[in-house]
């Protein structure tokens, strides 16, 4: 079997002081017998994958079972192999005191429809085979983005603020549809408690529209436009995961760095100056790359940079938990890992690609993009 990745590694360090030790090794240090049950769905990859390896270096939980369509890389949990969205998976659930539901597609470049289906169908599933099988808690990972991006939003929004966010961003409305499903399961499964864990923007391993803003040449803003960022590392989300799968926590709360970053003194962190769009420009423009298929992020996306959404982590501060990561820290560290990436208006562009369009940067793109599709359209009325 080939090494943990370097991220699992980094998961396990966060509670085993040893890294190198072996499986057996720890379990004579403090053998087992205390602690939850935890089933980790979509455990073979990404968060769900830091968190599989975290939680099963973890003496204060009793057994980890991993679901997932293929087997990962952590060799201490019970692995089963399936989709979420497959009834089979509630006689798998069975002995599991929580479940972390982690198996979600938020893939940039997954069809919309698909995605829906999958997210959506996956959640159902596995909120109602926990509740035939006995499972009494079940732990949702939305986003803070579910707050939604508005101008008139407090700084910072508090963790009961109500979700003014609409379904225009990518993957929002599946969050919000999850978020939904979360609230019924305990009036429909009395008994099942669902506990939901909103991040703020995820860095670490990720490729979303909001991290792919900063391999950008330029930062665009959009004039008039109040940005503020408030991140999240994934090693503070797999810890504040942690917490609510042991019962540190229950309910819905925010999880991110403490405080937020301006939009000045983010440029000022990374260096890069910023282009600044009329709104109807940047909008409309990025609604029409989106709708030909230019660019793989709706308009909506766009708001999350404009408006802000920083929340208070209030409820994880009252129940112990700090995060290890402050917003320059997790920004830097955001810098380091898009560093020879090229994104021109959310689309990914290869090496000769960048070369070209390098120096014109973002606002270049978008108009020039605008104007190719008005000339297209213009043609297309010709014929």
């Amino acid at each position: 079997m080939s090494s943990p990745d370097p991220q699992v590694r980094a998961a396990r360090n966060l509670t085993d002081p040893s890294p190198e030790s072996t499986p057996e090794e720890k379990r004579s240090r403090s053998p087992r017998g205390r602690g939850p049950v935890v089933a980790v769905t979509g455990a073979a990859t990404g968060i769900g994958e830091l968190l599989t390896a975290h939680l099963a270096a973890s003496d204060a939980i009793k057994q980890v079972i991993a679901i997932d369509e293929r087997r990962g890389e952590v060799s201490e949990a019970t692995w089963h192999i399936l989709d979420v969205r497959d009834p089979a998976i509630a006689e798998k659930l069975r002995g599991a005191d929580v479940v972390v539901h982690l198996a979600l597609d938020l893939d940039l470049e997954t069809d919309p429809a698909a995605r829906t289906a999958y997210n959506v169908r996956g959640t159902q599933t596995v909120l109602t085979a926990a509740a035939a099988v006995g499972v009494h808690r079940v732990v949702l990972c939305t986003s803070a983005m579910v707050y939604g991006a508005l101008a008139d939003n407090d700084v910072p929004l508090s963790e009961d603020a109500e979700l003014r966010a609409t379904a225009e961003a990518t993957g929002v409305g599946d969050l919000l549809e999850i978020e939904r499903l979360g609230r019924r399961a305990p009036r429909a499964h009395p008994g099942l408690n669902v506990t939901v864990v909103r991040p703020t923007v995820l860095v670490g391993g990720t490729d979303t529209a909001l991290t792919r803003y900063f391999e950008s040449p330029r930062l665009l803003v959009v004039a008039g436009s109040r940005p503020t960022w408030q991140f999240c590392h994934v090693e503070d989300l797999v810890t504040a995961l942690e917490y609510a799968a042991l019962e540190k926590i229950d309910g819905e709360f925010a999880v991110g760095c403490d405080g937020w970053l301006e939009q000045e003194e983010v440029e000022e962190l990374t260096g890069v100056r910023r282009m600044e769009l009329p709104s109807a420009v940047a909008l409309g423009a990025a609604a029409r790359l989106h709708r030909i298929g230019l660019t793989p992020s709706p308009a909506g996306d766009l708001a999350y940079t404009m408006h802000p959404w920083v929340v208070s982590v209030s409820r994880l501060h009252d129940a112990g938990w700090r995060p290890k990561w402050t917003n320059e820290e997790v920004l830097g560290a955001l810098l380091e890992e898009v560093e020879g990436r090229h994104t021109l208006a959310g689309r990914r562009l290869g090496r000769k690609d960048a070369t070209a369009a390098g120096a014109a940067g973002a606002t270049v793109a978008l108009l020039g993009a605008a104007a190719v599709v008005r000339r297209a359209r213009k043609a297309r009325r010709r014929i």
